[in-house]
């Protein structure tokens, strides 16, 4: 847990370095802002091991975005994120148990471009922080769960506050229109959703997302 702590704060710290400068060195400025939705696949990861596939989840946000010059800028967000977990096993083909958790996720990002006048890459990184405001199970439980961790299936999360390290890469379109851009991107908790100490059940219990997201931004300087 310590070594987390020092890489997250050493990726803000060179984040803010990085924009610092940018804003100091680089001209002009433009801003953008817009819609995205997309889908989310993820997981948790427990100890004791919980054996999972990938649960499908859907995301919708707002972003606003500032960029300085022809290569850096800031984008900020506010997602509604569905995550969680599905239990999957082999020898239990009828079992289903999965854990869909809902959360107001506040993505701070780096933003880096490249590319020609119309079509460009980009890369967004940078801290993420989260507040879940729900969660729902399905549960059907088909077969022998004898040997398998299920100390999970009665415990809500303990946890509410997330918080991580969020980037992805894409690609963008822009038109006369406005600007559209598909992106992928990967968040690593750096928090539990269940208590962890010694004296706990689970020694860890962090999630971790893939996206895929479509957005539409317009340009408003």
């Amino acid at each position: 847990m310590k070594m987390k702590k020092f890489f997250v704060l050493l990726f803000i710290l060179a984040t803010s370095s990085v924009v610092n400068a940018q804003i100091v060195i680089t001209t002009p400025y433009e801003f953008s802002a817009g819609v995205s939705s997309g889908a989310t696949f993820s997981s948790v990861s427990f100890s004791p091991k919980v054996t999972q596939s990938m649960l499908l989840g859907a995301t919708i946000g707002l972003t606003g975005r500032m960029t300085m010059g022809k290569n850096v800028g800031m984008q900020i967000e506010l997602n509604y994120v569905q995550q969680g977990w599905k239990e999957n096993y082999d020898e239990l083909p009828d079992y289903l148990y999965s854990r869909r958790i809902d959360y107001f996720q506040f993505p701070f990002y780096t933003h880096i471009q490249f590319g020609g006048k119309n079509v460009k890459g980009f890369i967004n990184a940078g801290p993420q922080i989260g507040y879940m405001i729900g969660e729902s199970t399905k549960h059907e439980p088909n077969g022998d769960l004898s040997n398998k961790v299920i100390r999970q299936h009665d415990m809500p999360v303990e946890k509410k506050f997330e918080w991580g390290i969020s980037g992805g890469a894409g690609i963008e379109i822009r038109t006369g229109i406005g600007y559209f851009l598909l992106e992928g991107r990967y968040l690593y908790s750096l928090g539990d959703i269940y208590n962890t100490t010694r004296s706990d059940y689970f020694t860890k219990a962090s999630g971790q997302t893939i996206t895929a997201k479509v957005s539409y931004l317009i340009p408003l300087k």
